[in-house]
């Protein structure tokens, strides 16, 4: 009679306990993703605002002066995992910082997607000048709000 047709549990049992342990070792070798560090937002409550630097003996109009900041903070856009909005800074006509003032963050998922979706939004649209940014995969929801609350902030502040 052929060796692997014989009527024997206790080799079942032994491969199948071998199987699982082995298993088990590799999930358990597996990395999760980390991200370098956990966006984290202003505790404040969005407003526009506008500040000048000192300046020497300048009497001309406030739009040709060097040094004029500008914040202005985006509509709210309610996503499907909660609201996004974002603050805008513009110095002399060119959007120079880009704030997520709100996006979802009520579970550990949350907080780990825009951990790394927020800085990488946050860098395309300081490359742009404009909220035609890509979408970052993973995060479809939180980037479609952000790019909505960010063209909302652009519009607000004449860009």
């Amino acid at each position: 009679m052929h060796a692997l047709k014989k009527n024997r549990p206790l080799r079942r049992i032994v491969l199948a306990s071998a199987a699982t342990v082995s298993g088990m070792v590799l999930l358990l070798s597996l990395k999760p993703h980390t991200s370098p560090a956990l966006a984290t937002a202003g505790t404040k409550s969005p407003s526009v605002s506008s500040s000048s630097a000192p300046s020497s003996g300048s009497s001309g109009s406030a739009s040709g002066s060097k040094g004029v900041s500008k914040s202005v903070t985006g509509d709210t856009v309610q996503t499907r995992w909660g609201p996004v909005q974002v603050r805008v800074t513009i110095k002399s006509g060119r959007l120079t910082d880009v704030t997520a003032v709100q996006y979802p963050q009520d579970n550990p998922r949350d907080q780990e997607i825009n951990s790394y979706a927020l800085p990488q939004l946050r860098r395309e649209a300081l490359a742009a000048q404009s909220a035609d940014v890509d979408m970052v995969s993973g995060a479809t929801y939180t980037s479609t709000g952000y790019r909505q609350s960010l063209q909302s902030a652009l519009d607000s502040a004449g860009l």
